[in-house]
């Protein structure tokens, strides 16, 4: 149960863990790109984001300047991350 104002701990460790793991996966994405290696999958990099890790892809999209500019992508960040914070307003209202 929650309090007003307040997330329970294991929560916010999911999205520090969540946050972490996306930004070092965005992290090895851009290493990646620039040595010509295999890439991260997109389909990964979302779902992190939607497993609560979108606050930490953001910080890595915008300090590695990386996966910014395509729009399909993008776009689908944006839901995902829509689609978590309903799920935690849900879980906060609810849970």
């Amino acid at each position: 149960m929650t309090a007003e104002g307040t997330l329970p701990l294991p929560v916010l460790a999911v999205y520090l863990a969540a946050g972490t793991a996306a930004a070092a996966a965005y992290a090895a994405d851009k290493r990646a790109a620039e040595q010509g290696r295999r890439r991260v999958a997109e389909r990964t990099l979302h779902l992190l984001g939607l497993l609560g890790g979108w606050p930490g892809a953001s910080l890595a999209q915008w300090a590695f300047r990386h996966k910014t500019r395509k729009r399909r992508f993008v776009l689908v960040f944006r839901v995902t991350a829509l689609v978590n914070c309903g799920a935690l307003a849900l879980f906060v209202a609810f849970g």
